[in-house]
């Protein structure tokens, strides 16, 4: 099945590691595309619909405990499967700009790589939950373990994951974005904060102005 692009709006993932800034750049991304008269949904996952934030506490919870890696992994498709059908794609028709924290590539980066689940499996139940659903544009906001992990606070059930662990997902976050440079864009996440946010407009200008033409026609 070919990646569905959606023809009427935009949609935006922030990915990469533990503390790599996904908040801020988001935050930074929306103010500028609405001061440029976009209308923008920001989401999140896991917990961007009542029932995703019922699935972010079960999957991030410490108290929660160890949980099969499929089963974890199938938590996180079923939250991407409500968050797709109910926010993102209803958002899209209506020509909208989505900038989602975190999409498919989290599930294949720390499921796959971080679990060490195979990944054609994987993949094969995330883009079946998504309906293979893909952004325009993935930012990937690269940031070294040992850094990004001191920058998260107390940690949840995710981030007290071994150093071992978050290094595969930073890894696999990259060969993702090699594999696909025309719908990725990696950024230093130890750039000052409108830096990495200026790379990440001339990033995404090519895709919002293919979207005005469309909508022109």
């Amino acid at each position: 099945m070919p990646p569905l692009f959606t023809a009427s709006g935009v949609f935006v993932a922030l990915e990469g590691g533990e503390g790599g800034g996904k908040s801020t750049q988001a935050g930074l991304l929306v103010e500028w595309l609405q001061a440029r008269g976009h209308t923008v949904l920001a989401t999140r996952e896991p917990g961007g619909t009542d029932v995703g934030a019922e699935l972010r506490r079960i999957v991030l919870d410490p108290a929660t405990g160890a949980l099969s890696p499929r089963t974890e992994a199938l938590v996180y498709a079923a939250d991407k499967a409500e968050h797709v059908d109910a926010v993102v794609l209803p958002a899209l028709e209506r020509g909208e700009v989505v900038v989602t924290d975190r999409y498919v590539d989290s599930a294949l980066a720390y499921q796959g790589a971080g679990r060490a689940i195979d990944a054609a499996e994987l993949e094969h139940v995330v883009r079946w939950a998504t309906a293979d659903l893909r952004p325009h544009l993935t930012v990937v906001l690269d940031v070294d373990p040992t850094v990004g992990l001191g920058r998260a606070g107390s940690p949840d059930r995710i981030e007290s994951e071994p150093l071992e662990f978050h290094r595969r997902v930073r890894q696999h976050f990259l060969d993702l974005a090699a594999a696909d440079p025309e719908h990725y864009l990696v950024v230093d996440a130890s750039l000052p904060a409108e830096q990495a946010h200026a790379a990440v407009r001339e990033a995404l200008e090519p895709w919002l102005e293919q979207a005005r033409m469309e909508t022109a026609r």
